[in-house]
């Protein structure tokens, strides 16, 4: 168990805008000490300055796993972690033909072998029943036109925390969240109607809350992520053709 009198430390990698930048102002306001990491040291000594000075600044790259070990190493150093929050992800919208492979393989470093890098590296930064929440995405739970490769690392990424769970049972807390649509600088890339899309401050909220509570995902907004669970759930053979009429 946390140590009540103490302040949370919390690691949150892609923090430097979107719902990291949201999230991490949330947690500062709880009185938690963060760590802030992503790509753009500028962004993050910004943020940190901003936000106060019991808080750091460890940019690091998470689809270079040397990157990673260097900034876990720095933060090992100085205690235990109660929560480490992964969010960094990379996305281009548009049909599978259309990808250039170069851009295809970044997503696949960046989105799934970064989730493995952090699962491999954080657990023993974690206090005892600590927690590590990775992001997924609903765009991980059914092949939907204009997904592309970035569905394929989401669904990749469902499946690595869902064995992380049972893998890691009784030493530390293993989350999944599921965002749906986002206004952030990555989802204004999108030339269709978003459905359901809520802004930053609001997924942030969605994540605090469901992280301090039990259920294992955390996704939002239910009235989208409800209808993609069930057609999930739909047999190939009626869900295929629901997925059909989206396509553009």
């Amino acid at each position: 168990m946390p140590d009540a009198s103490k302040p949370e430390r919390i690691w949150i990698i892609g923090a430097s805008d979107g719902i990291g930048e949201k999230l991490a102002e949330a947690y500062a306001a709880k009185g938690a000490h963060l760590i802030l990491s992503a790509r753009s040291e500028d962004k993050l000594t910004a943020m940190t300055a901003r936000l106060g000075p019991q808080h750091r600044a460890v940019a690091l790259d998470v689809s270079n796993r040397q990157s990673l070990e260097a900034a876990a190493a720095k933060i090992s150093a100085t205690g235990p972690l109660d929560r480490v929050i992964h969010l960094a992800a990379l996305y281009d919208p548009g049909k599978i033909k259309d990808l250039d492979a170069e851009r295809a393989a970044d997503l696949v470093s960046v989105n799934l072998m970064g989730t493995f890098h952090i699962a491999q590296i954080v657990p023993p930064l974690l206090r005892a029943g600590g927690q590590m929440a990775l992001c997924g995405s609903v765009a991980g739970y059914i092949g939907l036109p204009q997904g592309q490769i970035y569905s394929a690392t989401k669904a990749g990424v469902i499946n690595l925390v869902e064995s992380l769970r049972a893998e890691l049972s009784g030493q530390i807390d293993v989350r999944l969240i599921s965002p749906g649509f986002v206004d952030t600088r990555l989802t204004a890339q999108n030339s269709f109607e978003m459905p359901a899309v809520i802004p930053p401050e609001k997924a942030a909220e969605r994540i605090v809350k469901g992280l301090n509570g039990r259920r294992f995902e955390v996704h939002f907004p239910y009235r989208l992520t409800v209808v993609l669970k069930l057609m999930r759930a739909l047999p190939y053979w009626a869900s295929l053709p629901l997925t059909r009429r989206l396509v553009q």
